[in-house]
């Protein structure tokens, strides 16, 4: 079996040019199940690779019978369906099944138009997770087992043609019993290479659950729904430490949509930690709510953690009751100051043009960043996608563009408050204040080297520039459309879903 994936790095300009690179996380676990079961497998790894003719290389040289394109569901980048990756997925399908392979998809995009893929030349999509449903379907392609139509999770082909879905396959809730990654598979020394080199030192991926029970209602979940499934602190300290003595990263990046969402999962995760002498610095993902709750901070510095990222969003609670984020603006101050104290570094995620957005709420927004302070943030723009809440309101908006090309397109591709030449004007001014304001932080503590020092003087010189653009952008290109009035109060947002 050949295992391979469709993000390439080398298609994402901007992360290219970030040049973090980490292995499909998805995929490795895929492929560690079904050798678990007693299956050859091989990998081909594109998040490295040149092109699409490299897995084209890899069919040829494997030359197997099973093709399985796995996409890293732990990758947000899967989840938002970038056209560029699309196409290569299509075509990976199309050489794999040239070559005389039976190909099989999991992944975002072709849970949510597995037609598509079928088309392509794929025999069978894996609806949703993939793992117990690959094994059950490699032990029916083998003879195993009964017939592939008896098993949950899957779309395929009737024999007259129509598509066919099984019943859909509940999650795994018993994630111990999954397989580590297979890491052998990956080509470690050239992660480890790019890393020390751009960096200065080397990040390798974990994760610890699965899911997010959370109603933000432009949150795409097809894999996982509204489910949130935890590893233990246990198996988790094992697989750290199996990392550490077999590739000594200087850095995890756990890649969880939120971690340590269970009360006491931290302390127990920190005290394991502590006990092996096993701290690694990490980076994570949490909600501002989560980190305000007694002990958290505090675990997570024990436990190693170095910055901790926040969907912030907006800085209007209007727009965050809009989004049904369940977190007001006040809280992301005190959460982002209380990590401050612990000695965390704050990333925020912050996203503009949700329907309803005016002037007054971006203005909220940078104020937002400005009084915070974050050392990192990322920028989006309200994104529809099929499943969503969002997606389903302002769908009779939609233009005929469904997907961006790549993480920095930021194409409007609904009839927002303003139109696209708007938010990318405003990320541009957003990007600058916040590279300029965070360089005069650092020059005051004499932290900047002289290439930095370069760049503060370039985003303080053009940052005037660019808001004479956006004020430009402001008078021509205003919509005006409607907002959507929330379907929960803050507190229901603000409580997970029953598990």
């Amino acid at each position: 079996m050949l295992f391979g994936q469709s993000y390439f790095l080398r298609f994402d300009p901007k992360l290219w040019r970030a040049m973090q690179p980490y292995p499909p996380l998805g995929t490795l676990i895929a492929a560690a199940c079904l050798r678990q079961r007693g299956f050859d497998v091989a990998l081909f790894d594109a998040m490295l690779a040149a092109s699409e003719a490299e897995w084209d290389a890899a069919l040829r040289r494997e030359r197997p019978a099973y093709a399985v394109l796995y996409e890293d569901n732990f990758n947000y980048l899967s989840k938002m369906c970038l056209s560029r990756m699309r196409q290569a997925a299509l075509g990976m399908v199309r050489s794999a099944r040239a070559s005389g392979a039976t190909v099989v998809v999991c992944g975002s995009d072709a849970s949510d138009h597995p037609e598509t893929y079928l088309d392509a030349g794929a025999r069978f999509v894996l609806a949703g997770e993939g793992e117990a449903t690959l094994v059950e379907l490699m032990d029916a392609l083998r003879g195993r087992s009964g017939t592939a139509q008896a098993i949950p999770g899957l779309v395929l082909r009737g024999a007259d043609g129509a598509l066919l879905r099984t019943p859909p396959r509940p999650v795994i809730r018993d994630l111990d019993a999954l397989p580590l990654p297979a890491w052998d598979l990956v080509d470690v020394d050239r992660y480890r290479s790019l890393w020390l080199r751009r960096h200065g030192y080397y990040s390798m991926n974990m994760v610890t659950t699965r899911g997010c029970p959370y109603h933000c209602n432009w949150c795409a979940k097809p894999i996982w729904g509204q489910t949130y499934n935890s590893r233990s602190p246990e198996r988790v300290v094992e697989e750290l430490a199996y990392l550490r003595d077999a590739f000594a990263p200087g850095h995890i990046w756990f890649a969880d949509d939120i971690l340590g969402l269970r009360p006491g999962w931290l302390t127990r995760f920190a005290e394991l930690v502590e006990e092996r002498g096993l701290r690694v610095p990490f980076k994570c993902l949490s909600r501002a709510d989560l980190l305000l709750r007694p002990g958290e901070l505090d675990a997570l510095r024990r436990a190693g953690c170095r910055s901790v990222w926040v969907g912030a969003e907006s800085g209007s609670d209007r727009v965050l009751a809009a989004m049904e984020k369940g977190i007001r603006a006040d809280q992301i101050r005190q959460a982002s100051a209380r990590a401050r104290e612990a000695g965390l570094q704050v990333g925020f995620f912050l996203q503009f043009g949700y329907p309803g957005e005016d002037l007054p709420d971006i203005a909220a927004t940078l104020r937002l960043v400005r009084e915070c302070a974050p050392d990192e943030i990322g920028i989006s723009v309200s994104y529809p996608l099929p499943g969503t809440r969002f997606y389903e309101r302002v769908k009779d908006r939609l233009g005929a563009k469904r997907n961006w090309v790549d993480s920095e397109d930021m194409d409007m591709m609904y009839r927002g408050p303003f139109d696209t030449r708007f938010y990318r004007s405003l990320y541009r001014v957003a990007q600058k204040e916040f590279a300029r304001d965070r360089g005069l932080r650092r020059l005051r503590r004499g932290e900047l080297s002289s290439r930095q020092l370069l760049g503060l003087a370039y985003h303080a010189a053009t940052l005037p520039l660019a808001r004479a653009a956006l004020g430009y952008r402001t008078l021509t290109s205003r919509r005006g459309e409607a907002g959507l009035a929330p379907e929960l109060t803050h507190d229901q947002a603000a409580q997970p879903a029953p598990q």
